[in-house]
């Protein structure tokens, strides 16, 4: 039997350097998923290029990666994966694909809390995909490639690496804006002779498109929920799923950490993280309704919330679910049942 793991390279979410800043801090939010001796990745947070070393993988082993959206403490390790990871590749080997969400199109609504409606970040490209973010990290750093092309003799991450946006299938209702996240069934974005890569909308406003993914091999499969709040598309894409990985958030710090202000930045945070984000309960929830063999929460807001604390929240599930820690190895191989 082929192995089947995932490895929680990181297991905490959003755009922070989470203090205390010690020997249990979390690194940003990236799961390998191993199958045989190929390692899919979904998502490069913070430090997911050292953690990808720390685990034990080569980047010769890689076989894609896969972003479930686009914000930063989920892509902000892409450039250090292209650029340091060139090392281990000879570029004999077909290029890497890179598969993520398209440009958004247009533009999120501005907060009806702002009172100066506030200015968009590069005008002339303010919602690139994922094709055109690959491309803007290398030309950033055309200087140092340029370095290693020319004089060096080595092969450029635009050769190693093929960058692609998710084509979301047509006749479905979305919208950026009005419909982001619309009812709909999972559809194939990635597949080889190891597995089938499924993907679905979910509901993180006012980023879209927002994915999850699922990975099915002959002997087990995996679902990844990206940053979402509950919704049945989640549900429809972990249908059965032999594990669940799901993002959780505690409003309980939330709360603490924006209620007590009173300016319109920490009205427009709170309102963000209660339309956007899933409670352990939420999730566990989520998780049963779909019938999940077991679940795994990560992504985990506040990323220095004691193990202890998340798992008390889960208390009482009646299903298995696990807290973990970077770097540990869960199985998502499907148990077989011996005939007597």
């Amino acid at each position: 039997m082929t192995e089947h793991r995932i490895v929680t390279l990181g297991t905490a979410g959003g755009p922070r350097w989470w203090t205390p800043i010690d020997a249990h801090s979390r690194f940003g939010i990236s799961t390998a998923v191993a199958v045989g001796d190929r390692v899919y990745l979904v998502d490069a947070g913070l430090g997911a290029g050292r953690q990808f070393a720390r685990a034990g993988f080569t980047m010769d082993r890689l076989g894609g990666v896969f972003l479930t959206h686009l914000h930063s403490d989920h892509t902000t390790d892409l450039a250090n994966l292209a650029l340091f990871g060139m090392f281990g590749l000879s570029g004999d080997a077909a290029p890497i694909p890179i598969v993520g969400p398209g440009d958004r199109g247009v533009l999120p609504p501005v907060s009806p809390r702002a009172t100066v409606p506030p200015r968009p970040v590069a005008p002339h490209l303010p919602t690139p995909g994922t094709a055109d973010l690959f491309r803007l990290l290398m030309e950033a750093q055309a200087t140092d490639l340029n370095d290693r092309v020319l004089d060096a003799l080595r092969p450029s991450p635009t050769d190693l690496f093929d960058a692609r946006d998710i084509v979301i299938p047509a006749g479905i209702g979305y919208h950026p804006n009005d419909a982001p996240t619309p009812d709909m069934d999972p559809f194939t974005v990635f597949e080889d002779d190891r597995v089938r890569v499924d993907a679905i909308l979910v509901q993180h406003p006012p980023i879209a498109p927002a994915f999850a993914f699922r990975f099915t091999t002959d002997e087990g499969s995996v679902a990844i929920s990206g940053d979402t709040a509950p919704c049945a598309n989640t549900v429809r894409l972990a249908e059965d799923v032999d594990l669940l990985l799901h993002e959780a958030i505690s409003f309980e710090w939330v709360a603490e950490a924006y209620g007590s202000r009173e300016d319109e930045t920490s009205r427009a945070s709170i309102d963000h993280h209660r339309k956007s984000h899933t409670s352990v309960e939420e999730a566990i929830a989520l998780a049963q309704e779909a019938g999940a063999r077991r679940l795994a929460l990560h992504h985990l807001v506040p990323g220095h919330l004691p193990a202890d604390d998340w798992l008390r929240a889960a208390a009482g599930a009646d299903l298995e679910v696990l807290i973990p820690d970077d770097l540990d190895r869960i199985s998502f191989a499907r148990e077989r049942v011996l005939a007597a």
